[in-house]
């Protein structure tokens, strides 16, 4: 691993952090039924979250020399609120595996600081996919 396949990581999730941006917006936009108030209280909260996450990596991928993207990943369309909901257990799925593999890397790359932060980014995954974890368990 070097420093140029590092930010191009880092990069693959900042993409993903514009995903989960667009994702919990229109999903929640796009709800119904009886829960329909607090699910989407739920995510629009999210959205503050993620969008921290994507501006410290973007930070961060300037500070490593790196340009950061523009691009998020394509947002999966769903026909139900459960069907949300089981994407975005998915999607904080894979950003918890991401973000654990980013941590290992920044640290065999002497970046410690960083492999913290990442770290942080971790435990606010971890958070949000229990949630919803909670929210499914009962559908």
């Amino acid at each position: 691993m070097n420093k140029e396949d590092f930010i191009k990581l880092l990069n693959q999730d900042l993409a993903s952090e514009f995903t989960a941006i667009i994702q919990y917006t229109t999903y929640a936009s796009q709800l119904t039924g009886p829960f329909r108030p607090e699910l989407s209280k739920f995510m629009l909260a999210e959205i503050a979250d993620e969008q921290l996450h994507a501006q410290f990596l973007a930070d961060k991928i300037v500070t490593l020399g790196g340009i950061p993207t523009t691009t998020p990943n394509a947002v999966p369309q769903v026909k139900s609120v459960k069907e949300m909901l089981e994407e975005i257990l998915k999607a904080e799925g894979l950003a918890i595996k991401g973000y654990t593999q980013r941590a290992e890397q920044a640290a065999s790359l002497g970046y410690k600081a960083l492999a913290l932060d990442l770290e942080d980014m971790i435990r606010d995954e971890t958070n949000h996919k229990e949630e919803v974890e909670k929210i499914l368990s009962g559908w």
